[in-house]
């Protein structure tokens, strides 16, 4: 039927938690979204909320042997990640998905060539020779608008500023036109004006590619402006889920709306003090099974001891219906 928009992603009620010196503890926690073709799905929510483990147990590369998925399922392309034998997983990450990682500098290895390591890349999952490797890695920065490509596969990652590094990360993971990239705070630590130039990097990327987008940021400004689809985060939880426009034109939580409340405005005069969340994200170790911002917000032993249920309140809109915090 045209018209009808299919998930590249469908991620039901996983579970992630890490063993430590306190027990088992649960840091994602039966969370659940999709992600359709060619959109772009942003995951937001303050650090500590889930985002980034959320989206490396998707491509399982938590740490080991700490991490561990307990429940839940992964659907890529209708395979579940989740049971997906080594093998497979190794030839899906990389290969059809790709991931953008949050620090560059970290995510590149500092004693080897740029070229070497996106060249790298296409020798793992294409089987290339190594000139047809070099040579398409060569094209991947010109892609990505790397200036004089031929004399940046000869530097080192040191050689280059923060905003060229993550256009090379950004070249890393869609060196094989993956179908579904994971950017996880793509544009952290750079200035606004580097940042401007990756999004709208990716965002040409994605309409050249088709590709999917899952966004990881605490930046309400940057879904605004890239995302079709949001995902609200909080203790490990799914608080809100809806369509970008739809949420930041009626949000439903009260933990949205504290979000949405501490962005600066023109509006407010000049060095007035800036609206903020009170209190702080609890530990994993110290997370409620009940309603965890009424745990923040200190609210009464009720709430916070029978977890709230999702709903799908109006078409396509989602959320945690707490009654202290759902404010229709």
């Amino acid at each position: 039927m045209t018209g009808v928009t299919h998930n590249i992603l469908e991620v039901d009620k996983l579970i992630t938690s890490f063993e430590t010196d306190r027990g088992l503890l649960r840091a994602v926690d039966q969370v659940s979204f999709v992600v359709p073709e060619g959109k772009t799905v942003g995951i937001v929510g303050e650090s500590g909320c889930g985002k980034s483990v959320t989206a490396m147990s998707i491509v399982r590369l938590l740490p080991q042997p700490a991490g561990k998925i307990l429940g839940g399922r992964v659907m890529f392309k209708g395979r579940d990640l989740v049971h997906a034998s080594d093998a497979e997983i190794r030839r899906i990450r990389g290969g059809e998905i790709g991931v953008i990682f949050q620090e560059p500098m970290s995510a590149l290895n500092p004693v080897h060539r740029i070229g070497r390591q996106v060249a790298e890349v296409f020798r793992i999952h294409r089987k290339i020779t190594k000139k047809d490797a070099w040579d398409a890695a060569t094209e991947m920065l010109k892609l990505v608008r790397i200036p004089a490509p031929e004399m940046r596969m000869m530097d080192y990652p040191h050689h280059l500023s923060g905003g060229m590094r993550q256009r090379i990360v950004i070249a890393l993971a869609l060196a094989c036109r993956p179908s579904l990239v994971i950017a996880d705070e793509p544009t952290t630590a750079l200035d606004v004006t580097v940042q401007a130039q990756i999004l709208d990097l990716m965002a040409r990327l994605q309409s050249e590619m088709k590709m999917s987008i899952i966004l990881i940021t605490h930046d309400l400004g940057v879904i605004a402006e890239t995302c079709d689809e949001v995902v609200v985060m909080y203790g490990g939880r799914v608080v809100e889920r809806a369509g970008a426009e739809e949420l930041f034109a009626h949000p439903l939580h009260a933990y949205t709306r504290g979000l949405l409340h501490s962005i600066p405005t023109l509006e407010k005069p000049p060095k007035s003090i800036l609206s903020t969340i009170p209190g702080m994200v609890a530990s994993l170790a110290d997370h409620v099974h009940g309603c965890r911002f009424c745990q923040r917000m200190g609210r009464s032993s009720g709430i916070t001891r029978d977890r709230p249920g999702f709903a799908e309140v109006s078409p396509g809109h989602w959320v945690e219906t707490c009654p202290e915090c759902y404010q229709p």
